[in-house]
C-alpha cells in the first residue's frame, strides 16, 4: 500500500508538485506529445484562444469559471487524441488598466495629467508586468494546461504588426475615415469611447419646461441651452403648424434678446414635452443628426472637462453640476420658467468606470465602416457556420449586426497601441502611416503631426485569434485557424464576440471559430453581483487554498448551465471538498483490497453480476462522452459525481466487501479485475473536471512518479 493513500488527501502537498510535472513533461505542447508518439501527427486539431485576461489585477471567480471550462475542454480533447492547442494571453486592457494605475496615482498624490507621456507609460508597462506574473501564477494554480510556450500579449512586436496591417488594409479598402463626428466623452478620463462603453442608468431628476418666445421647451440640462439658436417641431405636428421652416423670431433667454429659427424635422416626437424643441448640436446625438440634415450651425458650449465656456457669460467657467441651479435662478427671475417636474424618470450614459456623466462632443476621431464588416458576418452567423451556446445569443447578435453603427476606434490614453497615422493641422485629414514616412498632407499640402491617440483595446483584441497563430504565413494558423471553440462571459458577445467574428472574417476571410460558448456571471451566495463596495468579492484563491482547486473546479461546473449566472458559495465548494475526499478513499480501499491482482485489460471472465455492472459502466461513459462532445459540462460532472459516490462508493463497493468475505474465488477475481478497471475509468472521466487528485491518484496505481494520465486514451464506447 502506497504510504499516501494512509493519510487524508492533502490537497496542498499535490497540487503545485502535480502541475510542475505536467509542465516538465512537455504534454501543454501539442508538438511534444506528436514528437512522443502520443498524439497522431495526422491527428484531428482542437483549438482554444484563451481570452487575455486583464494584466491589471488578480483573476476574478469569472476567471476562475473561464479557466475551468476551457481546461475541461483542453483535457477531453486530450485524452480524446486531439492535436489539441489552448493558448494562453494576456491584455494590456488600455483603458482598464490606465484607470487602475490613475487611482494608484490618485493614493500616491499624483495625476497622469501633466505627466511626461513616456514615463507614464514605462510607470504602466512596470505595473502591468509585475501583475502579469502574478496572474500567470494564478492560472497555473488552477491547473490550466494551456501551452505556455505560445503564450502571447497584445502588446507583442507581431501583435501589434497585425493590428496595423488590419488599420492600413481598412484605409485602402474605404472602410476606414478620419472624420468630426459626435462622439461619447468622459470628462473625469478625457477620453472618447465606443456606444458599447457606455452605461445607461436611470435616473430622476428635475424636468424644467422653459418659456421660448411663443414656445414651452422640456429639458433636464438648461446648461446646454446658451447657444439654442434653432427651435425645432416635426412637420406633421398640427399644433405648430403655422409656424414655417427657416421663420425667425425674436425672443428673449437666458442672457439677453436672441432671433431663433424654425426648423421642421421628423425626428421630433411629438408626444415628448411640448413637441417642440430646441436643439445643442455639440452635445447631443439626435440634435447633432437634425443638425447635418439641415446644415445648422454647431457651437461648443461645455468644454472636455464639463465646463461652460465663454458662451455662457456670467456662467463661463462653472461646472455644470454648480452652473445649474444658477441657471434656473436666473431664468426664474426672467419670468422664463413655466413649471417644474420634481421626479422626473429617465436615463442617463455614464462612464461604465467611474459613473460620470456622459458628455457628447463634436471630435475628429477615427472610426471604421461596420455594415460591410457586419453584412459578412451576418451570412456566417444566419448560415449556421458559428454555432451558439446558448442558442438565444445568436439572435441577440444577429439583431446587433442588423442595427450596427461606425465603430470610432480611437482613445485619447496613453496606455496601449499608437495609432499609425498622421494629422493634417489644416484639414485635419487623417492619413494611416506605418512607416511615418509622411511629411504633408496630399490634400491641402498642410503640415502634418503624428497621431497621440492609441487604439480602443477591442480592436486589437478584436484580432485576438488570427494575430496569435501568426496570421498569414505561420505553421499555427495554417494549422489550428479557425479555432473550435471561444469561450466567455455573455456580456462580451458586441464587445469582443462579434468584432472578433466582423475582423476574422474581413482579413482571413475565414470564421476565427466555429463554436462560441457563453458562461454566466458568477454571483455570491446570495445570487448578487460581486463588488468590492458591497464587500462581497469571492476570491478563487482563498477558496481553493481553503478546499483544494479540484473542488474549487467541480463546484463551478456542476448545476452550472452555458449562459447562466451561478451563484457561488463556500459551502457548495466544501461539498466538493467531500467528494475529493470520497474519491481518495474510495482509491484506498480498492487498491488494499486488490493488493496483488495485475490489473488485465483483456480479462473476460467476469461474473454475470459484474457483467451487469460493466454495462452500467460502459452507459455511463457513453452518456459523458455525448454530454463533453456537446459541451454539457455541467451534466457529465453531475453524472461522475453521482456514480462515483451513490453507485460505486455507497451500493457496489460495499457489495464488494460481502464478495471479499464469502464469495467464490472467480467472484473475487471478477469484482477485483471490475473495481480497478471502473477506478481507472472514473479517474480519466473526471481528470477533466477534478485533474490534480485524479492524476495524483493515477501515479499510485501505477506506481509512478510520472504524469500519465493527462495523456491516457479516453474510454470512448462505440
Amino acid at each position: 500500500m502506497n504510504e499516501k493513500l494512509l493519510k487524508p488527501y492533502d490537497p496542498k502537498e499535490t497540487e503545485g508538485r502535480i502541475y510542475k510535472k505536467w509542465e516538465e513533461s512537455g504534454y501543454f505542447n501539442t508538438d511534444v506529445c506528436v514528437e512522443k508518439g502520443i498524439t497522431k501527427s495526422d491527428a484531428k486539431p482542437f483549438t482554444i484562444i484563451m481570452p487575455p485576461a486583464n494584466a491589471n489585477g488578480s483573476l476574478h471567480a469569472g476567471h476562475g469559471l473561464v479557466m475551468t471550462i476551457e481546461d475541461i475542454m483542453t483535457r477531453y480533447k486530450r485524452l480524446r487524441g486531439y492535436k489539441t492547442l489552448w493558448l494562453p494571453g494576456l491584455d494590456h486592457a488600455g483603458f482598464e488598466t490606465q484607470v487602475v494605475y490613475e487611482k494608484k496615482l490618485e493614493k500616491e498624490g499624483r495625476s497622469r495629467f501633466g505627466m511626461d507621456k513616456k514615463v507614464l507609460y514605462d510607470e504602466i508597462m512596470d505595473f502591468t508586468m509585475t501583475n502579469s506574473a502574478n496572474i500567470k501564477s494564478q492560472v497555473r494554480s488552477m491547473g490550466a494546461s494551456c501551452d505556455w510556450s505560445r503564450e502571447k500579449f497584445t502588446l507583442d512586436g507581431d501583435i501589434v504588426k497585425t493590428v496595423y496591417n488590419t488599420f492600413k488594409k481598412l484605409s485602402d479598402d474605404d472602410l476606414l475615415y478620419r472624420g468630426k463626428k459626435i462622439i461619447s466623452w468622459c470628462s473625469k478620463h478625457q477620453t472618447s469611447f465606443s456606444d458599447l462603453e457606455i452605461k445607461d442608468e436611470e435616473k430622476i431628476d428635475k424636468f424644467y419646461y422653459l418659456k421660448y418666445g411663443p414656445f414651452t421647451i422640456a429639458t433636464s440640462r438648461p446648461e446646454t441651452k446658451f447657444g439654442d439658436k434653432y427651435v425645432v417641431m416635426n412637420p406633421n405636428d398640427k399644433r405648430y403648424a403655422e409656424y414655417k421652416e427657416g421663420q425667425k423670431i425674436d425672443l428673449e433667454w437666458i442672457n439677453g434678446p436672441i432671433t431663433a429659427t424654425v426648423v421642421k424635422d421628423e425626428a421630433v416626437d411629438m408626444e415628448f414635452g411640448t413637441g417642440v424643441m430646441t436643439i445643442t448640436p455639440w452635445h447631443d446625438a439626435t440634435d447633432f443628426g437634425i443638425a447635418e440634415r439641415h446644415n445648422l450651425d454647431k457651437e461648443q458650449i461645455i468644454d472636455e472637462f464639463g465646463k461652460l465656456l465663454p458662451i455662457a457669460g456670467e456662467f463661463s467657467g462653472l461646472h455644470i453640476n454648480k452652473a445649474r441651479p444658477l441657471i434656473i435662478e436666473k431664468l426664474e427671475k426672467k419670468g422664463l420658467v413655466d413649471k417644474v417636474d420634481e421626479n422626473y424618470k429617465h436615463v442617463v450614459r455614464t462612464c461604465y468606470k467611474c459613473g460620470t456623466l456622459i458628455e457628447p462632443q463634436i471630435k475628429s476621431q477615427w472610426f471604421i465602416k461596420m455594415k460591410p464588416l457586419a453584412e459578412k458576418a451576418l451570412e456566417k452567423i444566419t448560415g449556421g457556420d458559428i454555432k451558439y451556446i446558448p442558442e438565444h445569443y445568436q439572435k441577440i447578435t444577429v439583431h446587433w449586426l442588423e442595427n450596427i453603427i461606425d465603430w470610432n476606434i480611437s482613445r485619447q490614453i496613453v496606455w496601449g497601441i499608437p495609432i499609425p497615422a498622421k494629422i493634417c493641422d489644416k484639414c485635419e485629414t487623417g492619413f494611416v502611416d506605418l512607416d511615418d514616412s509622411i511629411t504633408k498632407c496630399d490634400k491641402c499640402g498642410g503640415v502634418v503631426r503624428k497621431d497621440i491617440d492609441t487604439f480602443d483595446t477591442w480592436f486589437s483584441s478584436g484580432q485576438w485569434p488570427y494575430a496569435t497563430l501568426g496570421f498569414p504565413n505561420g505553421s499555427d494558423y495554417k494549422t489550428y485557424y479557425p479555432t473550435d471553440v471561444m469561450e466567455t462571459a455573455g456580456d462580451l458577445v458586441f464587445f469582443w464576440v462579434s468584432r472578433m467574428i466582423m475582423l476574422g472574417l474581413y482579413v482571413t476571410g475565414d470564421i476565427p471559430f466555429k463554436t462560441v460558448y457563453y458562461h454566466g456571471m458568477v454571483l455570491d451566495a446570495k445570487g448578487q453581483k460581486m463588488s468590492k463596495s458591497k464587500g462581497n468579492v469571492i476570491s478563487p484563491m482563498d477558496l481553493t487554498a481553503k478546499f483544494g482547486t479540484d473542488a474549487f473546479r467541480i463546484g463551478l461546473i456542476i448545476g452550472n448551465t452555458p449562459g447562466t449566472s451561478l451563484a457561488l458559495s463556500e459551502d457548495k465548494i466544501k461539498a466538493y471538498k467531500n467528494f475529493a475526499n470520497k474519491i481518495w478513499n474510495i482509491s484506498r480501499f480498492i487498491l488494499t483490497n486488490t493488493e496483488g491482482t495485475v490489473s488485465d485489460k483483456s480479462f473476460v471472465s467476469y461474473s454475470e453480476q459484474d457483467k451487469k455492472l460493466i454495462e452500467t459502466r460502459d452507459a455511463l461513459i457513453k452518456d459523458v462522452t455525448s454530454d463533453m462532445d456537446e459541451y454539457r459540462f455541467y451534466l457529465a460532472g453531475e453524472k461522475i459525481y453521482h456514480y462515483a459516490w451513490h453507485e460505486f462508493a455507497d451500493i457496489i463497493l460495499e457489495d464488494s466487501k460481502k464478495i471479499f468475505e464469502t464469495g467464490s474465488e472467480e467472484e473475487k477475481i471478477s469484482r477485483k479485475q471490475f473495481l480497478i478497471h471502473t477506478l481507472k475509468t472514473i479517474l480519466i472521466l473526471l481528470h477533466p473536471f477534478m485533474p490534480f487528485i485524479t492524476e495524483e491518484l493515477w501515479g499510485i496505481i501505477n506506481g509512478s512518479d510520472d504524469v500519465k494520465l493527462i495523456v491516457e486514451p479516453w474510454p470512448y464506447i462505440s
